[in-house]
């Protein structure tokens, strides 16, 4: 299956970047409500988890922490929750963001690889990266985040 990869060009340090990836109220803005969980020690637990199927604490995306780099580089695996399994099948993928100073800007790479061939949330995923990708950029370079429609 395909990696998908996006690059975005925000208006801020990749300090205001990094931040709005790690800062759960920030993350909470982006990840529909969902807030992120982690020590940041590598190969430990990182978890996204917020209003969903399940609940308040519906576990939306898990997996292990793969490599930490504050304000550049943030890896780990991706584990959907359980409430998202089918038929049992619990697919494993990669998420890597990365982040570089561009002049005056940051350049933001989203590369989710090492795919399941079938894996079924590929299709969903392609979706709602882009909406979260929007919502970076439009949060680190105004401070609020778009208002998607239904």
């Amino acid at each position: 299956m395909n990696e998908l990869k996006y690059e975005f060009y925000i208006g801020g340090t990749p300090e205001q970047v990094w931040d709005a990836l790690v800062s759960p109220d920030k993350v909470r803005q982006i990840y529909y409500g969902s807030v992120i969980r982690s020590s940041f020690i590598v190969g430990e637990r990182l978890e996204y988890a917020g209003p969903g199927a399940d609940g308040e604490e519906t576990i939306h995306v898990h997996g292990t922490l793969l490599e930490y780099i504050p304000g550049q580089t943030l890896r780990f695996t991706h584990r959907v929750g359980p409430s998202y399994l089918k038929d049992g099948a619990d697919y494993e993928s990669r998420i890597s963001w990365l982040l570089k100073q561009e002049g005056g800007c940051t350049r933001l790479t989203l590369i989710h690889d090492e795919w399941h061939p079938d894996d079924p949330s590929h299709g969903p995923s392609n979706s709602a990266w882009w909406h979260i990708l929007s919502n970076i950029k439009t949060l680190v370079e105004t401070g609020r985040t778009l208002q998607f429609g239904s």
